[in-house]
């Protein structure tokens, strides 16, 4: 092999120059170079003539498809882009927007408060993926013409005589090399245009289909409401309540200019929720959409603890609330960060609280004072938890059913129960043989199953799919669950509605309960939102005094409970026994404390919708690969910490 074969120098480095990136790799500024990429061109230019028009700065926007299909005109009565000369870059500001990646006039909040092209890439990325641009200025009674191929300058800006009023006008054709189709879809584009309409209410918006011959113009001034009733009258499913549900509020906080919502309970069995930002649909939606949900389950719940409405036995989950919700979700705010160029999802955490805090007082106010629409919806969620309930209950009767099949390929180590009722099993998983050997022999036979396990598990938040599923430990808990992992989790197939971690009440026992959690959290989410994880509160001490025993928790506990006999007036010996695990108790002590259910004590594990995104990140720090958040929690919480086993 040669001296030179195979070496890597600085001669190898390619450097893209200007727009060069956007050529070479299109997909990373518009998703791609299909029907969704080249649709994407025109949603950037219009966007930035809506960003005139929800500054204040234009009133119309006209569209025009050419009769050859494949190049589009966009033209509002907005300011114009300027055409001075940049101070620091010797060129117009025109030029400059329109061949330079991340320049505009949207970093500085004194030109635009709100954006949907918030990047400073769109109009150069056009620019770049077009044989053909060419931009026309009118300002201060001029009218100015640039034109461009791929992005090059074709020439100094220009004037072309004198122009009345002011605006933009930006004529693009497609690279036929860059994309596989070049024909606009007339359809998709007037609906999106329409759409624009709704989210900007009294926007004018004009679209001349040169095409097929068509004209289209749309004006909504009810706005939002008027969106949602659109999408009702395509829906087969009439709502329940005839008045639309509208949320407006401006300025609620220093980067929000405004939150608009319209919302609406139909018969429907899904929820449709459109969720926008500065006029961008998020299809991925993000936290001003899981704000939204969680306003509307919190504002649900206060009416019907406030009105008495919710049946004893019956347990609402969010999902029953949100059943058969449609709604639009339009917020306007300075500098969203989106996920991705193409902007499908918002992940500005504050606004999530933002936009629950809103729905939540808007939604109860209205609930309260309309009462026959409050509860024909809390008669509707109430109609859809019994209806889950139902499902649930069918889904048990053929679990009996199949009784035999369903303890096949089950661990070898499980010492399963009798009963095939899910509702009524308990799945014991126990910290080591020693422990779960007692368990067994403690158990209720009928009810309860144990499985035992070995050492500490695999840390879920560190490990993929694939990972986890081969690891031989969480392996034998999935199958004895039998509900799947991931995507094939099924939760119809639960064998247990009782699943309770076991473990010793030491730094070991939460470690393990800890890596646990993060597994069901992770890969079994459901389990939690449906309440069926427990964990249990073994005893770590034992205080006989006289005749009486006292089964303790932890030290704290114990200590009240000395303090509380050291004020008895009788003086009894006291005898104190601290558990080292749960193999060390005989299996009736186990039995007795903690495995009979009308003695034990069991924490339920609970994420609130609310809380959801800080679980999210706690758990993303702790047990993630970043051992520097690990070290920051430690060295921040230690002080709180009695003793610390290292």
């Amino acid at each position: 092999m040669s001296a030179t074969a195979g070496q890597y120098t600085a001669k190898d480095i390619t450097i893209l120059e200007g727009l060069e990136p956007v050529r070479k790799r299109p997909g990373m500024y518009i998703g791609g170079t299909g029907k969704a990429g080249l649709h994407h061109l025109l949603w950037e230019i219009v966007d930035n003539s809506v960003d005139e028009a929800i500054n204040g700065y234009a009133s119309f926007i006209e569209v025009t498809l050419h009769a050859d299909g494949e190049s589009m005109t966009v033209s509002d009565n907005g300011r114009g882009i300027p055409v001075d000369i940049h101070p620091k870059n010797g060129r117009s500001a025109l030029e400059i927007i329109l061949t330079t990646l991340h320049a505009g006039g949207k970093f500085d909040n004194d030109n635009y408060f709100t954006s949907g092209g918030l990047h400073g890439v769109g109009s150069s990325v056009v620019n770049a993926l077009s044989t053909s641009l060419v931009a026309r200025i009118k300002r201060d009674g001029i009218l100015h013409e640039q034109s461009f191929a791929r992005g090059i300058p074709l020439g100094p800006i220009a004037e072309m005589g004198d122009a009345r009023g002011s605006g933009t006008e930006i004529f693009f054709r497609p690279d036929a090399e860059i994309f596989e189709d070049t024909s606009f879809d007339a359809t998709l584009i007037a609906e999106w245009l329409e759409i624009k309409s709704y989210l900007n209410q009294g926007l004018r918006i004009l679209f001349r289909d040169e095409l097929h011959g068509k004209f289209h113009e749309f004006k909504h001034e009810g706005g939002i409401k008027d969106f949602l009733a659109h999408i009702q009258k395509s829906s087969n499913q009439p709502p329940i309540h005839t008045d639309v549900v509208v949320v407006r509020e401006a300025d609620p906080a220093p980067n929000v200019a405004r939150v608009e919502i319209a919302l609406q309970w139909t018969e429907d069995t899904s929820e449709d929720l459109r969720a926008f930002v500065n006029g961008i649909p998020t299809a991925d939606g993000g936290t001003h959409e899981q704000g939204f949900k969680d306003g509307v389950v919190k504002a649900m719940r206060t009416y019907f603890d406030t009105h008495d409405l919710a049946p004893k036995s019956l347990n609402i989950a969010s999902e029953d609330i949100r059943e058969g919700l449609k709604a639009i979700i339009s917020v306007f705010m300075m500098d969203p960060q989106f996920q991705g160029q193409t902007k499908s999802k918002l992940n500005n955490p504050d606004i999530r609280s933002i936009v629950s805090g809103i729905v939540r007082v808007e939604l109860e106010r209205f609930l309260n004072a309309n009462s026959n629409t409050g509860n024909a919806i809390a008669q509707r969620i109430i109609q859809a938890a019994r209806a889950r309930q139902a499902s649930r209950s069918a889904a048990k009767q053929v679990k009996r059913k199949r009784a035999v099949s369903h303890r096949l390929n089950l661990p070898g180590k499980l010492a399963d129960c009798s009963s095939t009722d899910p509702e009524e099993c308990e799945l014991f998983i126990v910290e080591g043989n020693s422990a779960g050997g007692n368990a067994k022999q403690g158990r209720d036979r009928r009810t309860q199953a144990i499985l035992p396990l070995r050492g500490k598990v695999l840390n879920a938040e560190q490990a993929t799919l694939s990972k986890v599923s081969s690891n031989k430990e969480l392996r034998d808990v999935a199958d004895a669950l039998g509900c799947g992992l991931g995507d094939t989790f099924d939760a119809s197939k639960l064998r247990y509605h009782k699943i309770i971690l076991l473990m010793d009440a030491d730094s070991d026992g939460l470690h393990i309960s800890t890596l646990l959690l993060t597994f069901f959290y992770r890969y079994m989410p459901r389990l939690i939102d449906e309440g069926y994880l427990y964990i249990a509160q073994p005893p770590l001490y034992r205080i006989d005094w006289g005749n009486e025993t006292f089964w303790v928790l932890d030290e704290a506990e114990r200590e009240r409970t000395l303090k509380k006999l050291e004020r008895r007036k009788k003086t009894k010996k006291i005898n104190l026994q601290r558990f080292k695990g749960l193999g060390e108790m005989m299996a009736d002590t186990l039995k007795s404390t903690t495995l009979d259910p009308e003695q034990r004590r069991l924490l339920k594990v609970v994420v609130r919708d609310e809380h959801r995104e800080d679980t999210n990140q706690v758990i993303g720090e702790l047990m993630g690969k970043d051992a520097s958040l690990r070290f920051d929690f430690i060295m921040e919480n230690a002080r709180y910490v009695d003793e610390l086993d290292v």
